[in-house]
């Protein structure tokens, strides 16, 4: 195969279905903790575990780059983001505002069909959940409670600000802040009551309960980052690989 074929087949895997096929599995590897926060990202490594060619998975870390997800400063290799407490806390900041704006518009605006609905969704991700820490087979997850809260507002730059590009960042803090099994377990009875004030109809109550529960959240994970940041800094102790010990 000549030069120029060999570049335009990479172009295309670069631009096409094997480019999204990549995205997602780099992807998943970041929202699973198998490429840590902070972690350098080995292009070569990732062709050959992936079996293709460096042109999708560069693509891919463009596109990561797009979304907040991989840094790359002048001269050094792409790192995947590195979680800080101040970060943390001025998104989840913002999620406080705008998500319980979203919950207050949801209870207006969700039908009790579409209510009933999403309480039997958050019980199945309960049991499936309950499964996967007996060591069960649970399956992939792919319900996310937050995201159809916000999508059921049905306000357009509310689901753009939080569904899109940065959703994907604010998927990483919040695995990070629902790491412990007593905040896993505090955060189903903090949906369900959420939940249970949309069903009552009470937009004042769900938006304050919504609140309520990413604040909880938000100064977990901020302790959580600035203790880990402190052990990391103190004196003769290295840096733990990020995103460990969680």
């Amino acid at each position: 195969m000549d030069e120029s074929a060999e570049t335009f087949i990479n172009r295309e895997d670069a631009q096409g279905p094997l480019a999204d096929a990549v995205f997602q599995q780099v992807l998943d590897a970041i929202y699973q903790g198998r490429l840590a926060p902070g972690s350098v990202i080995n292009e070569v490594a990732l062709a050959q575990e992936f079996g293709v060619s460096r042109g999708p998975v560069r693509e891919a870390v463009r596109r990561l780059q797009g979304i907040q997800l991989v840094t790359r400063e002048p001269y050094q290799k792409a790192r995947v983001v590195s979680l800080s407490a101040e970060s943390a806390l001025e998104l989840f900041q913002m999620r406080m505002a705008l998500e319980g704006v979203a919950c207050s518009l949801a209870t207006q605006r969700m039908s009790d069909e579409e209510v009933a609905q999403l309480l039997a969704e958050l019980e199945q991700d309960r049991q499936r959940q309950l499964r996967k820490d007996r060591g069960e087979s649970s399956g992939p997850r792919v319900f996310d409670f937050h995201e159809r809260i916000v999508r059921a507002s049905g306000n357009n730059r509310i689901i753009h600000a939080l569904c899109e590009d940065l959703y994907h960042l604010l998927r990483v803090y919040r695995r990070h802040s629902g790491t412990v099994l007593e905040r896993k377990e505090d955060a189903y009875a903090e949906h369900w009551q959420i939940l249970r004030a949309i069903k009552s109809r009470d937009a004042e109550l769900a938006e304050s309960l919504m609140r309520s529960h990413i604040e909880r959240a938000a100064r977990h994970l901020f302790t959580h980052l600035a203790d880990r940041d402190e052990t990391d800094a103190a004196p003769g102790r290295g840096r733990r690989a990020a995103g460990t010990g969680t």
